[in-house]
This record gives structure tokens, sequence and C-alpha cells, in this order.
């Protein structure tokens, strides 16, 4: 599930657990959504130096989180003599007779891609199939290492860069964690045997995760002026809320059927306002931290 920094989920795909880099480019480009994509995030799992060169081939960054720093290895076109301090790191040099060769087989599975002629995933599959034997897969690799090469340097060189990718993944795991949070029927495994199933199964829990971030959005878009009328709130503190948080919603679809909302309550006339009812006179719990009155709850027992 590929999302935006604004934790609003794009695009949904039904993959096998193994594989994610050939699935990296379609999140991508098949969005069938009104967004121009400038960047993409991802952990180490979508690392491969043939999604760096179609990444780059197709107009964005792609940007995942380096482990392991230590051990990466950069390509550069001179002798390593020339940069003593990273000559360590310096494997070799990219082939660029190979890459002249068959430039033009990169630019057609460019426009491929592009055109959604074939999919990224299935020709990045084919041609990790057989890397050795497949001068296009060759040619592509060679690219893929010089973009890599580029990248690392700018990780090594940023602190911003390896913060920024750090927040932007933890917001991921937080999507992820409302994911599993709602997906409690069958353990939140999709046990549907045919592609389709799982799609649609898919894309519902998209959509069910999706009205939970909206709602919190309207909410918390309205507490800050709401609390601005009894104390002071921070405007530094604004911006580490996300609006992923699960604990006040209810995911049993039987709580919910035919029961009316507090606001129909009040006005009687048995539909729903626009908002519900502010509860700003609740008494506040003893165990609360720090000048922004946060409450923080013990932990509870799962035995």
């Amino acid at each position: 599930m590929a999302r935006l920094a604004r934790h609003a989920p794009y695009h949904i795909e039904a993959i096998p657990p193994s594989g994610e880099a050939a699935h990296v480019i379609d999140g991508v480009r098949y969005h069938e959504a009104d967004l121009t994509i400038a960047i993409h995030r991802t952990d180490g799992g979508g690392v491969s130096d043939h999604v760096f060169a179609l990444a780059h081939l197709l107009g964005f960054l792609f940007a995942p989180r380096i482990r392991n720093l230590a051990e990466r290895r950069l390509y550069a076109f001179g002798a390593p003599e020339t940069w003593p301090s990273l000559a360590p790191f310096i494997a070799g040099h990219p082939d660029e007779k190979l890459i002249v060769a068959h430039w033009d087989d990169v630019l057609r599975l460019t426009a491929s891609v592009r055109t959604g002629v074939v999919s990224a995933s299935l020709m990045l599959k084919r041609l990790g199939a057989y890397p050795q034997h497949n001068g296009l897969a060759l040619a592509l690799r060679e690219i893929g290492r010089v973009e890599r090469t580029l990248f690392t340097l700018d990780w090594l060189e940023q602190p911003a860069l390896r913060r920024q990718a750090t927040a932007e993944l933890n917001k991921g795991e937080s999507c992820n964690a409302l994911s599993r949070a709602v997906c409690f029927h069958r353990l939140g495994r999709l046990r549907d045997r045919t592609a389709e199933a799982q799609q649609h199964r898919a894309s519902g829990l998209a959509l069910v995760t999706a009205a939970i971030a909206l709602w919190n959005t309207i909410y918390l878009g309205r507490a800050p002026d709401a609390r601005r009328q009894r104390d002071l709130v921070s405007d530094t503190l604004l911006a580490h809320l996300a609006p992923l948080g699960w604990q006040h919603t209810s995911t049993s679809p039987a709580i919910i059927s035919g029961v009316r909302t507090p606001t129909a309550a009040r006005t009687g006339s048995g539909r729903c306002g626009p908002h519900r009812p502010w509860r700003l006179s609740r008494p506040r719990p003893d165990h609360v931290r720090g000048p922004c009155r946060q409450p923080c709850y013990p932990a509870r027992s799962m035995t």
C-alpha cells in the first residue's frame, strides 16, 4: 500500500511476500489519482539497481532508507585515488560502452512503462530473472549503479535527508498499525484464493483507513480553535499531529448499526448535523504530563 506524506493511500496492490522492489514503480505510475509524485521513499525491501535506474528515467526520485551504510559500494567514472576519503567504498566504475550500446532499448522500455503498454513490475521481474544473459538488464543495472551512488553521497552529506526519510517511513508504519487494527477479521490475513478477490479486500481496507484519517483530519483541524478559547495551544506541537489514531473509533459494525449520532439526538430532527459536539468539560485525568496536557494512560496488559 503506497501512501502520501499526507497519510492518504493512493495505490493498493496485493503482492507476494517477496519482490517488493518490482512493484514500486507501479505504485507511482499507475495510481490513477490527480497527483504529481516527485519522490518515493521506501524501506530496504524496495532497493535495487533496476528500480533506481527506471525511477530516474521516469522522472522521479527514488529515495530509500539506507541501512548498513558501511557495506554500501560506490561506482565512479574516475580512478578511486581521485577521492581518497571514498576510495575504500568504491567498488568499480560503470560500463559506459554497455549503456551506449543498449541506450535505444532503455528508451523503448521507459516509453512502454510510461504509457502503460507494459507494467513496470512485470518487466523488472523478467529482467531480474536472467540479468547476466540480457544486455538491457545489464545496461539498466549500470545506470542504476550511477543513481544509487549519487543518492548515497547525498545520504552521507545531508543529515536532514536521513531525518526526513526516517520521519516519512514512521508515517508509513503508523498507517500500517491503523490497517492492522481495522483488519481484525481472520487475524488480518487475506485468505481469498483469487488475486481479484484479494485486491477487492485490500481496496476496502484502504477505503476504511482513509475514512478514519479523513474524520480525524476534520476534527483535528477544529480542535486547536476550540482549545484556544480556554488555554494556550503551541503551534509548534501541531506539526507533530497525525490523523492516524483509532482508539476513539469503534471497529465493530454491530455497534454502529442503527445508532443515531449525538448531534442528531440533540437536534431531534433525526438527521446528522455537520459535526459532533465538543466535550471540553470532560474532567482531566490525574496522570497528565508536560505543559501540553496530553494524558499519559498506563499500559494495559494483554494477557
